[in-house]
Formats: structure tokens, C-alpha cells, sequence
């Protein structure tokens, strides 16, 4: 008996040092919030205007800036908790939360709409999106470029298996329709921007022609959880970077020029056309972004049925 006693006393102990443990680390204070980010958007310009950096100034938290080339690498970073928040468009939320990824919608922000596009080279045999039929199209497989090929082709009543779809990544994609190995492109800012100005393309059509969709700050699932304050400090930093934003369009193509490197030219095409906002997500909102989730099933490009509102994080409140 007193074996067992001893065996029971072990197991107690063990457990009440495991639960210590968790909560230690729990309560630990953030010492650096990862941001998630691309070449174009809302938070570049947050960035380049340090609004986070000031608001988490006092908590003493630094802010570390990680950059991707698309949003599907950025959800994977995301689930693997590698970064805690991040920016990205309408489907890759869809493929990760199909996926099982660990991650929630926090925030929405205005859509790609006239900085996302389908276009092919001006000396193009191809005239209008009935014409992409048996043609091959460059696009990153579950970005929003990818949602607004699936869309537009249903518009014109084209099956999206009359077409193929040549998976690539913007710089991959850039390569291939420079070289005539697409025949046309599918793609967002600031990637657009720059085949604009350098071909002077033809445009099939753009997101805001064809869908009603919004880009999305989101977070991993459980660093919402256990930092709900630093999310919301976070949104609210980017809402004051986003009323700057639009206040000064003249100074938005020299910021986000400055940060990404990209050609001043393009940049100014990409912020002319762009609209600036953070709100929250919205049933209207969760009801779009269900519908694309609805058409990716559909179409079997992703695994699972989802339901968008089971990923949609809440502030606590006070």
C-alpha cells in the first residue's frame, strides 16, 4: 500500500510541477511580436510609420518584420507559430483553415479590388476572358489571385478545368510570362503594378470587376488567445496607419517604395488605386469569404469543407 502510496504521491507531484510550469510560461511576459508581411498593403506603410513599434513602446515589446512573397507561405509560418500575426488576402486563410492550421481572423481590410488582376501582353491574340479557354495561366495556387481566376472564368462560363493553371510563385510567375511560357497572368500588387508599367498589358479583368471579397489581418490561434491585448493594440496601430494613409496618398507610393525596394513608379500605380481601412469581420463579410470557401470545395481544391465562422477570433472584452 504505501508503494502505491508513494507511486500516487509521484504522479501528484509531477502533475502540480507540469501545471506550474504551464502556467509560468503562460504568464510570461511577450518580448517581440512577429508580423507577417508582403510587398504591398496596409501594413508596410505601418511599418515604414512605426505605428506598432510606438504602441507596444510601453509594454517593452519590439516588433520583428518577416517578409513573404504571397500569402500561402505566410499562413504555414503562421500554424507553425514562427510568426503571431500577419496579412494576408481572401483564400489563403481558406486553404490553412482547410487545412487544420492553427489560425484566426482578426481584422478586415479593404480589398485588392482594382490592384489584382488577369491580364496577358498587349500583342496577345487573347481579347477577353472567353478566350482563356485551353489557354495556361500563371497564378500562386490558394492566393487571391487564384480565387479571382476561379471567379472570373465562372463568369464567363468557362469550367476550370478548360484551362490550366500554371502554379507559381510572383517572381516564378514573372519569369514566365516574360518569356512567353504563359499566356497570361494572374496577379496583385505590387506584381501587377510593375507588369503595367514595364508591357503595358491588356487587362481581362480585376477583383473588383468580379468578386466581393476583403484582405485580412490575421494572427495564430493560440498567440490570440494568450495575448489578446497585443492583437488588439496591434489592429488598432494599423486603423491609425490606415488614417494616415488615406489622408496622404501622395506620400504612400515613397513609403511603401522605401520599405520593399520596389520601383517608385509601380509603387505609385499600386497606392493610387488602393483604399485603406481596418474594421471587424462582419457576418456580411464571413458570408463572402464562406462563399469562396464553398467554390474551392467545389472545385476539390481544397480537402475539406470549412466554416469560415468557427476561425473568426473575438476580443475579449473589458
Amino acid at each position: 500500500m504505501s508503494r502505491l502510496t508513494r507511486k500516487a504521491l509521484a504522479a501528484v507531484l509531477f502533475a502540480a510541477a507540469a501545471f506550474a510550469a504551464t502556467i509560468s510560461f503562460a504568464a510570461e511576459p511577450l518580448a517581440e511580436l512577429k508580423i507577417g508581411y508582403q510587398k504591398t498593403g496596409l501594413p508596410v506603410i505601418a511599418r515604414q510609420q512605426g505605428v506598432i513599434e510606438k504602441a507596444l513602446q510601453p509594454k517593452d515589446i519590439s516588433v520583428r518584420w518577416v517578409e513573404f512573397t504571397a500569402g500561402p507561405p505566410l499562413v504555414e509560418a503562421l500554424n507553425a507559430g514562427s510568426i503571431d500575426v500577419g496579412w494576408v488576402g481572401d483564400a489563403p486563410p481558406i486553404f490553412g483553415q482547410s487545412a487544420g492550421s492553427a489560425i484566426v481572423y482578426a481584422a478586415a481590410l479593404a480589398p485588392n479590388g482594382k490592384g489584382e488582376a488577369i491580364f496577358v501582353k498587349p500583342d496577345s491574340s487573347i481579347q477577353s476572358l472567353a478566350d482563356l479557354k485551353g489557354k495556361k495561366i500563371g497564378v500562386g495556387k490558394g492566393t487571391s489571385a487564384h480565387n479571382l481566376l476561379i471567379a472570373a472564368l465562372e463568369k464567363a462560363n468557362i469550367g476550370f478545368d478548360e484551362i490550366t493553371p500554371v502554379y507559381l510563385s510572383p517572381a516564378d510567375a514573372a519569369a514566365a510570362f516574360a518569356s512567353d511560357k504563359i499566356d497570361a497572368w494572374a496577379v496583385w500588387d505590387p506584381f501587377f503594378a510593375i507588369a503595367e508599367t514595364r508591357y503595358h498589358p491588356r487587362i481581362l479583368a480585376r477583383s473588383s470587376d468580379v468578386l466581393n471579397v476583403n484582405t485580412y489581418f490575421i494572427a495564430n490561434r493560440d498567440f490570440a488567445a494568450k495575448h489578446p491585448e497585443i492583437v488588439t493594440t496591434t489592429i488598432g496601430a494599423l486603423k491609425d496607419a490606415a488614417e494616415w494613409a488615406n489622408g496622404n496618398k501622395d506620400k504612400v507610393a515613397e513609403a511603401l517604395h522605401e520599405v520593399t525596394g520596389v520601383p517608385l513608379d509601380a509603387q505609385t500605380l499600386a497606392a493610387n488605386r488602393s483604399v485603406f481601412s481596418v474594421g471587424p469581420v462582419t457576418p456580411e463579410i464571413i458570408a463572402h469569404q464562406q462563399e469562396t470557401a464553398d467554390r474551392f470545395f467545389k472545385l476539390k481544391l481544397i480537402p475539406n469543407s470549412i466554416k469560415v465562422s468557427d476561425a473568426v477570433w473575438t476580443a475579449p472584452s473589458n
